[in-house]
């Protein structure tokens, strides 16, 4: 097959035009893909980050949701967008959970997406309603053995960070405990107040107004390091489990082949944005810590992610219902 001359300098330029398209990113608005309804926790945390950032970059950042199939369709289509920095996609640690639990998916999501930053991570609590006879992990975890299949757990969905931090303890406290999955974390919250769970593992914000009412009791952090809103809370490894580190985080992914430089500049709004007093304020409202690392830091983090939640996928054998 002949190719055309002018085809053939197309092909010659282009390596070219991307690196010059990246000088000058961003000319227009950019559209960032929430794959989940509207005010959700990955929406509002990719708000307050975009509404900051877009004074660093001088052009806005307009959010998009578009959601459904558990956030795949607006991530499958920020997959097969051009790699100009006009599309991005804003999503939370399910993206590299999902593929785990459905394996139909319409992209690779390491392979398919380019790591721009992680905006900011949630840590987990342990909660328990305060009727069951714990006050630690570790009596968590006894009260447990001693009633194989008799503790439950709720989650706010099949496979989210709620459900494999449960699952985590499961097999890291070598313990029988039963899952009952919701639809969102309000009212799985609600039914472990009432009694009919005992055990939730969630992110700060959902049941600090349950704790500071005395409905609910926090038994740990599952985090590296104690969380703000709970500075007495012991972290997972002050109560005996150092392995049991789990936390919600929120990021920003460009299309494949998208140029460094599109995502080195955004990173670096994102950076900025996160050092405002004003934005930490409001993330510290959604329980969350910024990070906001270098493309190369969070490829990195992706790849230890997917690996780390597709082992405890495989050995609870998690399946989307």
């Amino acid at each position: 097959m002949r190719i055309s001359r002018r085809a053939a300098l197309g092909l010659m330029l282009a390596p070219i035009a991307l690196p010059a398209l990246a000088q000058d990113w961003p000319s227009r608005p950019v559209r960032c893909i929430v794959p989940y309804p509207p005010g959700g926790p990955t929406d509002l945390v990719g708000r307050v980050a975009a509404q900051r950032a877009q004074q660093e970059l001088g052009q806005p950042l307009v959010i998009e949701n578009k959601p459904g199939a558990s956030g795949t369709i607006g991530s499958a289509e920020v997959a097969r967008a051009a790699p100009d920095g006009q599309v991005i996609l804003v999503n939370a640690s399910a993206h590299v959970i999902i593929p785990h639990i459905n394996r139909n998916l319409p992209y690779d999501a390491l392979n398919d997406f380019t790591p721009v930053t992680n905006i900011a991570m949630v840590p987990l609590v342990a909660l328990v309603n305060p009727r069951l006879p714990v006050r630690s992990l570790r009596e968590l975890a006894d009260h447990a053995k001693a009633n194989p299949g008799r503790v439950s757990y709720a989650s706010s969905s099949i496979g989210g960070a709620q459900h494999l931090a449960g699952e985590m303890f499961k097999q890291i406290a070598g313990v029988d405990i039963v899952h009952i999955p919701y639809r969102g974390a309000g009212p799985a919250i609600q039914d472990l107040i009432a009694g009919n769970v005992q055990v939730m593992f969630d992110s700060v914000p959902a049941g600090a107004g349950a704790v500071r009412d005395g409905l609910l009791r926090p038994l740990a952090a599952l985090n590296a390091r104690r969380i703000t809103v709970f500075p007495d809370l012991p972290t997972s490894a002050e109560a005996g489990f150092p392995d049991l580190v789990i936390s919600t985080w929120y990021g920003f992914w460009a299309p494949p082949r998208t140029p460094m430089a599109i995502a080195e500049r955004l990173q670096r709004a994102v950076a900025v944005a996160v050092q405002d007093s004003e934005v930490r304020a409001r993330l510290a409202t959604l329980g969350a810590d910024p990070v906001a690392d270098s493309p190369a830091d969070f490829a990195a983090f992706c790849r230890s992610e997917y690996d780390k939640f597709g082992a405890i996928v495989r050995s609870a054998n998690i399946r989307m219902e």
